[in-house]
């Protein structure tokens, strides 16, 4: 008999609704209570990760903190921590807590369990609409002028919207990619949920809270110039573990392979007809690094223009570690809409561990 991996029969796929919005698709337990959710359809396990992706998580929660408060409050800040792994064969369930309505704003927490257990926590404010005053305070940080991907020609954007996973990117540079400082460099992607986005305000910070957790934590080890696969042996491990099916479909195999080659596949190469070539023994190497672990622990976001975007056109990403030591390392994203609007600020923290020298072996 095949694992359950959902509390109920997953509902057949909406067409009318963009693949971002049939995955974070949530199913209310009302057996449980008024305010608990699970998630309708299995959950992405990226290889190589110890759980499902975060930015899952990350989504349903605040999906189910939007159902429980009214129509004209949008979410304005979100704060996450990563407790346990999820597993993608066990169902989720979600636990909203109203901490406090006012007239402005209101206070959610979201408690994201499996077997019982917390797995994933988050506190979320959400402010009414045109609360602040006729008078208020503006500034931004602009968008840097960069130009948007080109569109793909009618038979690839079928191809991409059928075959790909639920959002789409590109990469837009690194700023300072040359310096020898890692604080100094910006690493930019145009990023975009696939298909059109038809549930309106709620459906598109959904969306947008799923895409930040793309290649956030990441970023503390490609300012350093260290590769996610620091060898071609650690390529072929990643590859193979692209085909095992309890894992993945393949569509996240086609998603996962699409995201290696656009991100990191021509990093990987410049280092490896470099670096490999120009020493053939690592071990030989007194300053060769190697990420041995990289793990998420927390994750906010602060929603700046909740009503002013589109999470299923062009939004450009920014990401920047301004420190990292003692095992971790922080990531700061902003993230701007089509027009320019600066739309959310992100930062993450996590493990970021680099695999170390064998310790000298006794001569006893």
């Amino acid at each position: 008999m095949a694992k359950r991996v959902t509390l109920f029969e997953p509902p057949p796929l909406d067409a009318s609704k963009a693949q971002i919005e049939n995955v974070l698709e949530l199913t209310p337990v009302v057996d449980i209570g008024p305010d608990v959710f699970t998630n309708s359809r299995p959950l992405w396990h990226p290889p190589g990760a110890r759980g499902i992706y975060g930015g899952a998580a990350i989504a349903q929660s605040l999906a189910a903190a939007m159902r429980t408060v009214p129509a004209d409050f949008a979410v304005h800040s979100m704060h996450c921590y990563f407790v346990l792994a999820g597993d993608s064969e066990v169902p989720i369930v979600y636990h909203v807590e109203r901490v406090r309505d006012g007239r402005s704003f209101a206070t959610r927490t979201v408690q994201a369990r499996q077997r019982g257990r917390p797995i994933f926590t988050t506190t979320l404010s959400f402010s009414r609409a045109n609360s602040g005053g006729k008078k208020q305070l503006n500034h931004a940080t602009p968008m840097p002028d960069i130009p948007f991907p080109q569109e793909k020609t009618a038979l690839k954007k079928v191809f991409d919207e059928t075959g790909g996973g639920p959002f789409e990117a590109e990469k837009a540079g690194i700023l300072n990619r040359d310096s020898v400082k890692p604080e100094e460099k910006r690493i930019r992607r145009w990023v975009r949920s696939r298909g059109t986005v038809t549930g309106g305000t709620h459906a598109h910070l959904s969306a947008l809270a799923y895409i930040t957790d793309s290649y956030f934590i990441g970023t503390v080890s490609r300012v350093h110039d260290i590769p996610r696969f620091s060898s071609p042996a650690d390529l072929k491990r990643f590859l193979n573990a692209l085909k095992n099916p309890s894992d993945l479909d393949d569509t996240d195999i086609s998603r996962a392979l699409k995201e290696l080659k656009e991100e990191e596949a021509a990093d990987l190469r410049r280092r490896l007809e470099g670096a490999l070539d120009r020493a053939k023994d690592y071990k030989q190497q007194e300053d060769h690094k190697q990420v041995g672990m990289m793990v998420s622990l927390d994750h906010s976001i602060y929603f700046h223009n909740p009503w002013d975007f589109r999470s299923d056109e062009w939004m450009l990403t920014e990401m920047e570690s301004p420190w990292a030591g003692e095992g971790r390392g922080l990531v700061v994203q902003k993230i701007w809409a089509k027009d320019g609007t600066l739309i959310a600020t992100c930062t993450q923290e996590g493990v970021v561990r680099l695999k170390q020298d064998e310790p000298p072996r006794s001569k006893i």
